[in-house]
């Protein structure tokens, strides 16, 4: 199963390709981010974002997809911007008929580093050890989306083994 990851923003945002293999390790294709311009508008911006995102998606054909959810900022300038990048991106992953799940950043650090509260250098080594990555993944933007990607993927596993009356416990 290949998952893609968005770390969403008008300026950058952040991408992460990972598959998972039939042992249940995760392997990265790609990751990095996509920039916009600031000198453009920020309808100009968007569908960069858009285009861009789609060519990610047709790149990789992943079969899920999953993008980090706003929290409100005391930005509202900067949020209704995130809005618009997330809405974007839900977009073409839509059309690509890509199954798209949405994550608060609580919930990827809870997945990720085991604490809901944790610190953004805690996800990234996480990040790098669970993908076995020689060095943190650049820009942080990319690794908050691998981040996401593998808060899917845990997500789904337990949503797999709890649907088939699993334990997570040993018996």
């Amino acid at each position: 199963m290949i998952t893609l990851g968005i770390d969403p923003g008008t300026a950058i945002t952040g991408y992460g390709v990972i598959q998972e293999e039939q042992d249940g390790s995760l392997f990265v294709l790609d990751y990095g981010v996509v920039r916009t311009k600031a000198d453009r508008s920020q309808a100009e911006r968007l569908v960069q974002l858009y285009q861009q995102i789609k060519k990610l998606l047709l790149l990789h054909q992943p079969d899920t997809g999953a993008v980090e959810r706003l929290f409100f900022e005391r930005n509202v300038r900067t949020a209704l911007n995130v809005g618009q990048a997330r809405g974007v991106t839900l977009l073409a992953m839509a059309e690509q008929g890509v199954k798209i799940s949405e994550y608060t950043p609580m919930e990827v650090k809870q997945a990720v580093a085991g604490y809901g509260g944790a610190d953004k250098s805690q996800v990234q080594q996480m990040v790098k050890t669970i993908l076995g990555l020689k060095a943190i993944p650049h820009p942080d933007d990319a690794a908050d989306a691998l981040a996401v990607a593998i808060c899917h993927i845990h997500s789904m596993k337990l949503r797999d083994l709890y649907k088939s009356g699993g334990s997570l416990g040993s018996e």
